[in-house]
């Protein structure tokens, strides 16, 4: 009898390339699913008969009523240590056994300062404008002499930190349980929420998601933020709250760049609470990565577009991101209008 294996949101199509599957049993049968699915009842459907799962962070909820109709499913499996969408004691209670892999820290410092470096030096930008026949058609600004606001200075916001020394940025930093001691072991000072908003020229935001730390930063933090300020999120998307996030964008009182969402793009779209924290790249035209048919109903993002003026709506199979486009105001402002119209 075969033991069955699902490979759960795989949007890059790396987890049969990343390790060593060869060493499983000959009777050993692996899946792997490239799209994501919302639906728990969808969910529920496609894994019946699997035996063993394979989380891919925490794209795809785990609650105790999903696993309820999963009677088969013996061993639950996330990649990386910390998974707060699986319900860790309804699956003990179902004798579903949970367990994850080892993660690495520095991939996400490093991409911090991608996000950082690529805002302030206008990176997507200038390699647009590249490709179009034009040359320097934007100004970068320096990092020397900058105030780097770190929230959460931990493992992974302490080696943001350090880069941002080794720049000749001054540091701040904040945390509900951060010394004044730890902050100057990496040549931060201490200081306290408002006042970090209020002083850095950039915010990177390095929090695990828990109850007190979604919706950290609202209006009101976003509003003590320099207007010329950037937000850089690389943590978890709820812990900006994101209809605020957007309002401030078109208040002109932010700029962000974060690598996370609380929702699918799908699911956004629909629902007036999860906004769009769109990457701080400007480009002319809307981009939904992935196929037309991933996109359900696609008539819905293209009813989107067409509020937008000037937009075109492009679906990318091979592209693995999703990028906005020029006058970031009026795609937020057209999103709200869409929003509101939806749910009225």
């Amino acid at each position: 009898m075969s033991i069955r294996v699902a490979v759960l949101d795989d949007y890059q199509d790396v987890a049969l390339k990343m390790t060593d599957w060869s060493g499983l049993p000959s009777d050993v049968q692996v899946q792997v699913f490239r799209d994501h699915l919302a639906d728990p009842q969808e969910v529920a459907q496609r894994l019946r008969g699997f035996e063993v799962v394979m989380a891919m962070r925490e794209r795809t909820p785990f609650p105790r009523r999903l696993l309820e109709e999963l009677p088969q499913l013996k061993l639950l499996i996330t990649t990386g240590m910390r998974n707060a969408s699986i319900d860790v004691d309804a699956a003990r209670d179902l004798g579903i056994t949970v367990c994850g892999t080892r993660g690495q820290g520095y991939p996400t410092a490093e991409l911090t300062w991608a996000l950082i470096l690529a805002l302030v030096r206008h990176v997507p930008q200038e390699d647009r404008a590249t490709r179009a026949g034009q040359w320097q058609i934007s100004v970068g600004e320096g990092l020397n002499g900058k105030v780097l606001g770190v929230i959460g200075l931990g493992n992974l916001g302490s080696q943001v930190a350090t880069v941002g020394k080794a720049f000749g940025m001054s540091l701040v930093a904040w945390s509900q349980n951060l010394t004044a001691e730890r902050a100057a072991q990496y040549g931060a000072t201490l200081v306290s929420k408002d006042e970090l908003l209020s002083q850095s020229d950039i915010v990177t935001i390095h929090l695990v998601l828990s109850a007190r730390t979604r919706g950290l930063i609202g209006t009101r933090e976003l509003g003590l933020m320099q207007r010329t300020a950037y937000v850089v999120n690389t943590s978890r998307g709820p812990i900006v709250e994101e209809p605020a996030l957007i309002q401030a964008i078109i208040d002109m009182f932010a700029r962000s760049s974060a690598d996370v969402f609380a929702a699918q793009i799908a699911a956004l779209l629909a629902r007036p609470d999860a906004g769009a924290l769109l990457e701080q790249i400007r480009c002319p035209t809307l981009v939904l990565c992935g196929a037309e048919d991933s996109w359900a109903p696609a008539a819905r993002h293209r009813e989107m577009a067409a509020r937008i003026p000037g937009a075109e709506l492009t679906f990318v199979p091979e592209c693995g991101h999703m990028c906005t486009m020029e006058r970031p105001e009026r795609v937020t402002r057209a999103l709200l209008d869409w929003h509101a119209a939806a749910n009225h």
